[in-house]
This record gives C-alpha cells, sequence and structure tokens, in this order.
C-alpha cells in the first residue's frame, strides 16, 4: 500500500504514478537490456521532478523508485517461508558424471514411457545450458504484479526477508506487467568484477572478492551499504505460478523476459549430450572473460512434463544437474604454521602462505589435517619454500605439496598445548591436548557446539557470546549456560535489557529439544546426527542409555566396537555425569521424540524389523518412507548388514543393493508392494 496515500491531490498522485512508470521503464532499458533511451541529464530530471513530489507531499509509491537507495538501519531479518521449495543440485564433477546423469534420464524417460502406455509419451531428452553464478541466492514473491518479498534460499524452505535490500538492485523489476497471480522467480544476486574493482579504488577497506561482496552486502542489515555495493543480478527460473504455465523452458525464460526480468543472453540448448559436453568446454574457456563469477554451468531438460515426471530426490531435481569447474591450482610460498586446538582437544596444523588470488577469492589460509597430512605431503622441511594449492570445488584451500625440490625450514611439530601448555598426546595421526577442564579453546569449543542449531539451537548465541561468558561470567561447561541470571548478563558489554532477556528465553526454550540433539550438543566423541538419532530412538531415554553396555551399543545399526567405548567411556565421566545432572535440575528435559504409531503397527510386518532405504522412489523421498517405517515399528538403518531384515531399493540403488543380494537380505524393488505392505 502507498505511504500517506491520501495526503496528495489527485492530479498529484497521478503525476507521481506516471513519473514512476516511465522512471521504471527508462532504468529497464539501461541496467537490463544495456539499451539506454534518455541522457543522464534527463533521467535525472524525472527523478528530481518525483522526489519533489514525494517531499512535498509526503507520499511516497510502493513501488517509487526513490525506494532503491536504501533505507533505515533494520533491526534484523525476519524468516520468509517460501512459496515452492528451493531445490539444491546434485554435481557432475567430470563428463563421466555428466553422461552418468543423462543416462539416469534417458532411462527414467523410457521407464515413464513403458508405465504409461495410455498417456501421450515424453519426448526424447533435450537439454538448455544456463551459465551457475556465484553469488547469493535471491527468490522474489510478486502478488499482482508487485514486488512484496525478497529472500534468500537458507534452508531451501525458509530463508531470510532482505527486500529493503534487494529494492536497491536497479535491474530488479519493482513491478511487472504480469498482474494475475502470485508468483515467485529466482536468481542471483552478484557484483560485477568491474564494479568491484572501481569500488576498491576509493574504499577504505577494499572488499576481497565478489561472491563474499554480493552476500555480504545483500545480508547486511543497514539497506544504504547494499546501494553502494551497486549490485546486479540474473534471473532464470519461475518456482511458484499461480496465473501461468509453461511447457517448456523456453516459454519460462520468455515469460521473464517480457515481464522485465534480466536475463543472462548466454541460454544454450542442445539436442544430444555430446553437444552438451562440447558447451561444457567452451563455457570453462569464456569463464575468465565474463565480468563475474561464475563456478559451473546448469543443465536442465526442457520440457516441463518430463520434469514433472521425474520429480525429485530428498535434495535434488532429477531432471538437472550442476557441472562444476575443475578445482583451480597456483602456487605460492608457504610463509608458517600454527596450531589450533578444538572442542575435543585435537591440535590442527594451519598453514599460511602468501595471498594468492585463485578462482576469484583471496587465499592466505590453508587447512592441514594433520602432522600425518604434513609428512605424508613432503612439507615436513617446506616453510620459505613454493607449494601447490588448490581450491577444492572452488571452496576449501588445500596444499597439494611442494612446487620443486628445495629445502626449506623445518615445521615444528608442537609437544605441548599452545594455548594452555599441557603437553600433548599423539594418537595416530592426530595430536590431542587432554587439560578438558582448563583449556580454553576446548572449552568455548564445546559451549558453543553444545548452543549450535543442529545441538540445543540456542538463537542469537555464537562463538563471541561464548568467550565473553567465559570470560565474564566464568561459564566454564554447558550446564554453567542454564544458572544465568539476568543480573549476570545485563552487566556485560553489548548486552542490552532486550538482549539479555532474549538469551534468556533462549535457553529457555532449549530446555525442549528431544534427546537426539541433546545428545548431539553433548559432543559425545566418535558419534554425530545420525548415531545420536540411532541411540535417542532405540533407548527412548537418557538414564537407559547412559546405564547401557558396549554389548548393548554394538547390537545397533552403525555402531561398532570404537563407538560404543567412546559412548560408554563418555557417560563413565564423573564430570560428564555431573554436567547432565546439573541441567536437568535447571529443567533440561532431553527426552525422546514421541511419534505417532500407525494403525495395526502391532501386526506388521516392518514392526520390530531393522530396513535400509536406498536409492531413489518415485513417489516418496527418503524421509517419508522412514517416518512411514518407524510408525509401523521399525528401525531405519543407514548400512546394511547381516542384522537388516528388509532392504527398499528405488532407482539408481548401488551398493547397499549389492551387499543385500550378496548376504541373501529380504530386498523389496516394486514400490507399488512396499506400499502394500505399510497398508496403503
Amino acid at each position: 500500500m502507498d505511504q500517506y496515500a491520501g495526503a496528495a491531490a489527485p492530479e498529484q498522485l497521478e503525476r507521481m504514478k506516471q513519473l514512476a512508470d516511465e522512471i521504471a521503464r527508462h532504468s529497464y532499458n539501461y541496467y537490463t537490456l544495456d539499451n539506454p533511451t534518455i541522457s543522464d541529464a534527463e533521467f535525472d530530471k524525472l527523478y528530481d521532478e518525483l522526489t519533489a513530489l514525494e517531499q512535498s507531499t509526503g507520499v511516497v509509491l510502493d513501488h517509487s523508485p526513490t525506494q532503491r537507495v536504501g533505507g533505515e538501519l533494520l533491526k534484523g531479518f525476519d524468516p520468509h517461508r517460501h512459496l515452492s521449495r528451493l531445490w539444491s543440485l546434485d554435481k557432475a564433477q567430470n563428463v563421466e558424471d555428466l553422461r552418468a546423469w543423462n543416462q539416469r534420464v534417458t532411462k527414467a524417460v523410457s521407464d515413464w514411457n513403458t508405465k504409461n502406455p495410455g498417456q501421450p509419451p515424453l519426448p526424447a531428452p533435450s537439454y538448455v545450458i544456463e551459465l551457475k553464478y556465484d553469488g547469493l541466492t535471491l527468490n522474489l514473491t510478486y502478488d499482482g504484479g508487485r514486488l512484496v518479498q525478497a529472500s534468500t534460499r537458507g534452508n531451501g524452505v525458509v530463508g531470510e526477508g532482505i527486500l529493503a535490500q534487494v529494492k536497491t538492485i536497479r535491474s530488479v523489476p519493482l513491478t511487472i506487467p504480469f498482474t494475475e497471480g502470485l508468483i515467485e522467480v529466482q536468481g542471483e544476486g552478484i557484483m560485477n568484477l568491474s564494479v568491484l574493482e572501481a569500488y576498491n579504488r576509493t574504499a577504505e577497506d577494499p572488499l576481497k572478492n565478489a561472491r563474499n561482496a554480493a552476500a555480504g552486502a545483500l545480508r547486511n542489515q543497514n539497506p544504504r551499504i547494499t546501494a553502494e555495493r551497486k549490485l546486479d543480478a540474473f534471473f532464470y527460473n519461475v518456482g511458484h505460478a499461480q496465473g501461468v504455465s509453461f511447457e517448456t523452458h523456453r516459454q519460462m525464460q520468455q515469460f521473464l523476459i517480457d515481464n522485465r526480468f534480466k536475463v543472462n543472453p548466454y541460454v544454450t540448448y542442445c539436442d544430444s549430450i555430446e553437444e552438451v559436453e562440447q558447451e561444457m568446454t567452451r563455457i570453462t574457456e569464456m569463464r575468465p572473460t565474463l565480468d563475474y563469477l561464475i563456478d559451473g554451468a546448469v543443465v536442465k531438460l526442457v520440457d516441463m512434463r518430463t520434469r514433472e515426471a521425474l520429480g525429485y530426490t530428498d535434495k535434488f531435481p532429477r531432471w538437472a544437474v550442476a557441472f562444476k569447474f575443475e578445482a583451480e591450482e597456483t602456487t605460492t610460498v608457504l610463509e608458517s604454521v600454527s596450531w589450533e586446538v578444538g572442542r575435543t582437544g585435537k591440535i590442527t596444523p594451519v598453514a599460511r602462505v602468501e595471498a594468492v588470488e585463485l578462482a576469484g577469492v583471496t587465499v592466505q589460509n590453508c587447512t592441514l589435517n594433520n602432522i600425518g597430512d604434513i609428512e605424508r605431503k613432503n612439507l615436513k622441511h617446506a616453510l620459505g619454500t613454493r607449494v601447490f594449492i588448490r581450491r577444492s570445488n572452488d571452496v576449501i584451500p588445500e596444499i597439494l605439496g611442494k612446487a620443486d625440490d628445495e629445502e626449506g625450514q623445518e615445521i615444528a611439530f608442537p609437544t605441548e598445548c599452545p594455548s594452555c601448555g599441557t603437553e600433548l598426546e599423539q594418537r595416530g595421526a592426530h595430536l590431542f591436548c587432554n587439560n578438558k577442564l582448563g583449556c580454553k579453546p576446548q572449552l568455548i569449543g564445546r559451549i558453543t557446539h553444545f548452543a549450535s542449531r543442529d545441538a540445543m539451537d540456542i538463537e542469537t548465541f555464537s562463538v563471541m557470546t561464548a568467550e565473553q561468558l567465559y570470560e565474564d561470567c566464568e561459564v566454564r561447561d554447558p550446564a554453567d549456560l542454564y544458572a544465568l541470571t539476568f543480573d549476570d548478563l545485563i552487566k556485560l558489554e553489548r548486552f542490552g535489557e532486550r538482549k539479555a532477556q532474549k538469551l534468556l528465553e533462549a535457553f529457555e526454550k532449549s530446555k525442549d529439544r528431544d534427546l537426539a540433539a541433546f545428545l548431539f550438543a553433548l559432543g559425545i566423541p566418535n558419534t554425530g546426527k545420525a548415531t545420536t538419532k540411532v541411540l535417542a530412538d532405540h533407548f527412548g531415554g537418557l538414564d537407559a542409555l547412559m546405564a547401557a553396555s558396549e554389548e548393548d551399543l554394538v547390537q545397533l545399526p552403525d555402531i561398532g566396537g570404537i563407538v560404543a567405548d567412546s559412548i560408554v567411556s563418555f557417560f563413565a565421566d564423573p564430570l560428564v555425569k555431573s554436567s547432565i545432572a546439573r541441567m536437568r535440575e535447571y529443567g533440561v528435559k532431553a527426552e525422546a521424540e514421541q511419534r505417532a504409531v500407525a494403525v495395526g503397527a502391532a501386526d506388521s510386518v516392518f514392526n520390530g524389523k531393522t530396513v535400509v532405504l536406498t536409492g531413489t522412489l518415485p513417489t516418496m523421498t527418503r524421509d517419508e518412507a522412514a517416518k512411514k517405517l518407524e510408525a509401523l515399528g521399525a528401525k531405519v538403518s543407514g548400512s546394511v548388514s547381516k542384522k537388516t531384515d528388509f532392504v527398499i531399493a528405488g532407482e539408481s540403488a548401488g551398493s547397499k543393493l549389492t551387499k543385500a543380494k550378496d548376504l541373501g537380505i529380504t530386498v523389496i524393488e516394486d514400490e507399488e508392494m512396499f506400499k502394500q505392505m505399510l497398508g496403503e
């Protein structure tokens, strides 16, 4: 709704609407089509007239171009639930992976046509190739032709609302001609390399790379900073469409163009996978000439009906794949190695290298896994020499080895903890500090992990919060968090009343987290989320688990002797017992998640059985299948063993299916039969 629309005379309001539409048209020609139709002076004259009218009347149209400059500092980002899920993409690291994806697609199309003789057959696969941008995914919502929300991808279901920031991107239309329904349009917010270069010439704090510059600007709570970055955006998909439908990707692309969205001029259509492979080579060659970062290309099927028929796995559409560029490599000088202490006491070497640009990012630090990794890569005497480095999948800096035979200075392996001075113990290829009670990085790491999203999910908590509580409130154990009071927090630096109260509320809310999350939060050695879920599901209560023996634990799927020993030793520790007891006294429930029990579960063939899901089912995800099985009393495992009773195998089932057949385990490969066994 327009602000204070009643305060302007009708003729003033009409003129303001005319100016807004005219400026929008000229902006589209300039920023999207790169084809200006008036001079800058003429554009400024229109803009100044609109600004003057807004100031004199106090009226600001909700689609006014003056709203692009950025408003006041925002308090935070509100969550936004997408109308349709934003999917991740399966990756093809090379041509072989691309061909394997195409074989799956071709087989799926053939199978569908065989199984649906009464329907028009799906066409032979044809492909569209688009660039894979290295920026920040944007999801724009238009209602009745007006931009009403913009958000980040988030977890694909819920993102963060960044409407004020996105409005500063001049190639994003605030209104579109399509007014018949509610739509969501996906694209990528980017910073052009030439814009980054110009920005850095006068910036007090130069930006390191275009990707972080774009992502940081769009997630900055001050839209004025976003506006200063002069971001751009390309759009490529209509995710949710009300009042419009498409038969092909070409139609959808034309819809975007017709509605003034900026579509990259590079979009290539191919009739064969061989043509796609050739195009991948061409994109790789043209990559250095582009004025923006890309980290690959996206290959999709053109026909929309085929996309609907092939559907999705748990994570990815079956009808699309991202072709990732090979990791870029270069050489630089290994300057030093420092040693960092993790929450488990593990000491990790971190290499500092001479700053070098690699795939659009300035690399200075590279993680070395352990002392064994240093020796295996012949880096023991490499300080001051040139080494090969690579960004694996354009993300993680990695040292591959020495670039020449020159012998440099020796990397000294520590004998004492760099934080607390405790003598280190070597276990295999790793060094450990055993001072669990007095080593600051370990304590802060454990507390931060305990509060993390997949653990106790304590909102607003960060590693900086953990450090502050360690220093000023003597928090040394997760249980100490629940003893904190308002008076403890309000005296801390940068803690006002609202922040203190919100953190206390987050502590209180975390007390209701289920048993699996609580066990993961404890940081039991050698266990992750999958294992803690198995433990919670099997024992159903904390006391039963704490009393379990190694013999009890190894009976469970995916738990061997080492993991069982870690769990028993952990709960035998008096310090752990004391911490858990204190948390329970403060009201931490740590109760197993209560699942609905399906009618007839006691009589189900799956009741009390161990079931493994592998491959992809045509009409349900693995999570959906797992929940249905668990409701019938089944235990769903992630690996096949002699203890497995059933294996449910969908399309593209691999080694688990082979192993099940070798062991003589009952395999169900027909989804209809599986549904009948579920009682559907």
